[in-house]
């Protein structure tokens, strides 16, 4: 019996180290400043003294109310796929107002995979190359496991929540043809 109790504890203990890893990898740049590599989450990020940067940067913006629509409107059937660098300015500056721009708009976070890139702008398990991503931040909109279109760093028009509001408010002018 003891040994079978043990047997049992081993196992949930190995199934607790499986389970509870991350899938990210950690390293520091040459500066010292923490990188975050592979599938994170705003938890991540907004809890880790290392990026400060997340709530600084969330104070005082003012989601686009045309995209906060257009997000509230489709949120059940898109999903968002968002490449950032932990390290990179551009990534610190709209990541955490991309974060308040999908609380506006009560997306739920089930539905936004977060994908860390380092400084070669690469991630585990190829996804970087899998999505072509040349650039970050890369703002990615789905739906039915097809990409919609993206918004590169602050968009063409230098407004990148006003772009991802336009690329998804697209998605019913075209499925209406």
């Amino acid at each position: 019996m003891k040994k079978i109790l043990m047997l049992v504890f081993v196992l949930i203990g190995i199934s607790n180290l499986i389970f509870a890893q991350d899938f990210y990898e950690i390293s520091r740049d040459p500066n010292g400043s923490k990188v975050l590599k592979g599938i994170i989450t705003r938890k991540d990020l907004s809890s880790d003294t290392a990026f400060s940067w997340f709530h600084e940067n969330q104070k005082g913006y003012k989601p686009y109310a045309e995209a906060v629509a257009s997000i509230r409107k489709n949120r059940d059937s898109i999903q968002l796929i968002a490449f950032s660098g932990t390290w990179c300015g551009d990534s610190k500056f709209i990541i955490p107002k991309f974060f308040s721009l999908l609380d506006s708009a009560a997306f739920s976070q089930d539905r936004l995979t977060l994908i860390a890139v380092d400084r070669k702008k690469t991630t585990t398990s190829h996804l970087a190359e899998a999505f072509n991503i040349i650039s970050i931040p890369t703002l990615i909109v789905m739906k039915e496991g097809k990409e919609i279109g993206r918004v590169v760093e602050y968009g063409k028009n230098g407004m990148f929540d006003k772009e991802l509001g336009e690329i998804i408010k697209s998605i019913n002018t075209t499925s209406a043809k």
